[in-house]
């Protein structure tokens, strides 16, 4: 994946990265009000040697206590220092506990101690840090070595009491909120990426070259949201951006191989539900503006569908020619333009009769009697009767449902013509979201372009003028691709 993928997965996660970055932002701030605030009073002691007269004897009693000054601090924290304090201040509460509210440190190069309290009541902050401070000092000198005179060799001296703080230093409520959008944002977009990269359908050309680089000969859009999804749209809307794409299909298909022409093609898919046989019966009707002579055969002999959706009779068709019980001018049927081969009843052999001799010979006869043969086949990976269709004829014509399709799947259907030596035409991309910036062809007839301004033009059908290839009569009926 390239950066604009990454972008583009977050752009279309942004109302999740929204709510989660609201939601973190929005528990960071309920944490930091549910919280108890907490006071810091902080004290500081001169740590000092007794005995030296000289300079020599003072310099060496600097180092030595700068030596001790560490263990000094530790002393803070230890039963020692602390059980005095519970018993001056009364507190209830154990050694132990209290030292987890002290800390004592000794800034580098120094002799100075500082004693650090943390308390929810800051005046009580105040009177632990100066008890723990005057403990201190009382335990070093009892432990200190003795002079000559007999008193404590090390002193100290407090030279910063505490004070009850004003403000409390916890919790930060603006870090912490800031800190929960930042989680809420990072967690949402972890899960958008995540997402983009374990998805393996197939979205867009960039997925689609991932698994083949075998032409693309056309994108299909999604379906008007209001029409029926068994709808032809090159019936109820010829003019449209969808009957548009199967035309520049069926264009492109026609000059798929310049050296040879296509005179039959196979329209399959991976899976089911991708939408193979309305591409058939619309690549059929686009292709019928071309060729005066295009059949349709619907070859899926397990779930025939293209009788129901041309709503035509299916009872007598394919599988009785292969089974030598009706003849094959006696079952076609002419609908809209174009020859239909139903499928008839579904035989309990479907397999045995798409692969056999008879089968290959129907197609030789149809391809010499039109201009050009259509058929509608089962999926690839259920069932493997495509499979010698994609031999016996031009080609395949593999159609992937975006946004449905996984790329392992459709990489297994190519490799699975490939197997059986079968040659793909080309590929299909159904079920397209168009960009919003992609505006519908709009020189239709009827159409606010097509309308004379002041009387200046009058429409070509009124004024008998002869339409030019690529536009449409008055009826409605292209003449063009």
């Amino acid at each position: 994946m390239d950066f604009s993928e990454y972008l583009g997965a977050l752009k279309r996660c942004w109302v999740l990265l929204f709510v989660l970055t609201l939601l973190g932002g929005a528990a960071g701030f309920g944490y930091a009000r549910s919280t108890p605030p907490m006071y810091k009073a902080s004290s500081s002691i001169f740590v000092s040697t007794q005995r030296g007269a000289t300079p020599s004897e003072l310099v060496q009693g600097s180092t030595y206590t700068q030596n001790l000054i560490q263990s000094y601090a530790e002393l803070a924290r230890l039963p020692s220092v602390l059980e005095p304090v519970i018993l001056r201040l009364r507190l209830t509460t154990t050694p132990e506990l209290l030292a987890d509210s002290v800390a004592a440190s000794a800034p580098l190069n120094t002799v100075l101690i500082e004693i650090t309290v943390t308390d929810s009541s800051p005046e009580q902050a105040a009177l632990i840090a100066n008890a723990v401070t005057d403990s201190l000092a009382s335990t070093v000198q009892g432990i200190s070595p003795k002079t000559a005179a007999g008193t404590p060799a090390v002193a100290m001296q407090q030279v910063a009491e505490a004070q009850a703080p004003k403000f409390p230093f916890a919790p930060n409520t603006k870090l912490l909120t800031l800190t929960g959008a930042v989680i809420g944002l990072v967690l949402a977009a972890i899960y958008a990426l995540g997402g983009e990269l374990l998805d393996t359908r197939i979205k867009s050309l960039k997925d689609l070259r991932r698994v083949t680089d075998l032409p693309l000969l056309g994108t299909i859009p999604t379906r008007p949201r209001r029409s029926s999804p068994d709808a032809i749209i090159m019936r109820i809307a010829p003019h449209g951006r969808s009957a548009e794409a199967y035309r520049r299909v069926a264009a492109n298909l026609e000059y798929i191989n310049p050296d040879a022409t296509v005179h039959s093609v196979v329209v399959t898919s991976a899976v089911e539900g991708e939408g193979k046989s309305l591409t058939a019966v619309n690549l059929a009707l686009a292709l019928s503006e071309k060729f005066d002579r295009v059949l349709l055969v619907d070859a899926d002999l397990r779930q025939p569908r293209i009788a129901h959706y041309c709503q035509i009779e299916g009872a007598a068709g394919l599988s009785k020619v292969l089974a030598g019980t009706a003849e094959l001018r006696d079952v076609i049927v002419t609908w809209s333009g174009i020859d239909i081969l139903p499928s008839g009843t579904v035989p309990p052999n479907p397999n045995q009769l798409i692969s056999s001799e008879a089968m290959a010979a129907l197609i030789r006869t149809c391809t010499a009697e039109y201009d050009i043969v259509v058929i509608d086949s089962a999926p690839l990976l259920p069932v493997t009767d495509t499979l010698p269709l994609s031999r016996i004829t031009d080609g395949a014509v593999l159609v992937t449902r975006a946004y449905a399709t996984r790329r392992g799947l459709l990489g297994s259907a190519l490799d699975a013509i490939e197997g059986v030596n079968g040659h793909v035409l080309g590929m299909v991309l159904n079920g397209v979201k168009a960009p919003r910036n992609d505006h519908s062809y709009g020189y239709v007839p009827g159409g606010r372009r097509a309308v004379a301004r002041e009387g200046q033009m009058a429409p070509a059908s009124s004024a008998g003028m002869h339409l030019p290839e690529g536009h449409s009569d008055p009826a409605g009926v292209a003449t063009g691709s």
